[in-house]
């Protein structure tokens, strides 16, 4: 467990109790005693920062062989688990903490969750980690970094793309980092489409600019006769595929598609 700004400690050296005191390491990363001035403790474990202060009474001609114990009486900060994870908030750490054990405390991933995790260490902000979760178990190991107190861990969202209308399971497909999916691909993940499908009406409703739904017409049955090439999706896309027994739901598309998003269960392909 490392030392960080803003913590509160408790020092005490052994058989000089006028030498006893609580400090609060400074925004410097410093602590400073009255005999001694400034200790920078900032990033030193306990054990550490006890030798840091040891070394400072010696060389100041204070003590010849002190004995310094110190006390975190208040941790300034924790490690702050952001994004798209369970329960987000700033959690301790005490002792040797890892990547995979602070997720876990946090409550796991959240359902829509990505594969970038981005690990920002306190003591060196301008250089992030960015891990991509993996199945690969040597891989995976590799990614399980130390994580210290003051660090930030952010979990990305990941891209969705919808499927909803005449398919057999409505679907909300989550898109991983540097993965590709297509109307084809999209609805066969779905189930495929009912008997009562309007494959004439096929439309992706894509939001622009402003955030205003478009709707983009889809050559469905030319697809599937293969008159007609496949067209890709792109993340937060709905794929509409009316019933051919409801012309009104065919032609207010973005409308009843949006409202069918609502409570498709999101997994990963």
């Amino acid at each position: 467990m490392q030392i960080t700004s803003g913590d509160l400690l408790d020092i005490t050296v052994y058989g000089v109790p006028d030498l006893t005191q609580r400090v609060r390491v400074s925004n410097s990363g410093d602590a400073y005693f009255p005999l001694l001035g400034g200790v920078h403790l900032d990033g030193l474990t306990v054990e550490d920062a006890q030798s840091a202060i040891e070394k400072k009474l010696i060389d100041g001609g204070i003590m010849k062989s002190p004995h310094v114990t110190i006390f975190v009486a208040e941790y300034s900060s924790g490690v702050s688990m952001l994004g798209m994870i369970q329960r987000p908030g700033i959690y301790p750490v005490l002792g040797t903490r890892h990547l995979y054990d602070m997720i876990s405390a946090a409550g796991g991933l959240a359902n829509g969750a990505g594969r970038l995790i981005t690990v920002t260490h306190h003591n060196d902000p301008s250089n992030p980690i960015v891990i991509t979760l993996t199945s690969d178990p040597r891989l995976s190991a590799q990614n399980n970094v130390e994580v210290k107190q003051g660090d930030t861990v952010e979990v990305s969202k990941a891209g969705v793309v919808y499927v909803v209308g005449e398919v057999a399971h409505a679907s909300g497909l989550i898109m991983d980092s540097g993965q590709n999916l297509s109307v084809m691909k999209a609805v066969a993940l779905s189930g495929g489409t009912t008997r009562v499908a309007a494959l004439d009406n096929a439309k992706i409703i894509r939001r622009d600019e402003k955030g205003n739904p478009l709707e983009v017409p889809v050559q469905l049955k030319k697809m599937f006769q293969g008159k007609a090439a496949d067209v890709d999706l792109v993340a937060e896309d709905i794929l509409f595929i009316p019933t051919s027994a409801g012309k009104n739901a065919a032609l207010r598309g973005a409308e009843t598609a949006l409202q069918l998003v609502t409570g498709v269960t999101l997994r990963h392909f």
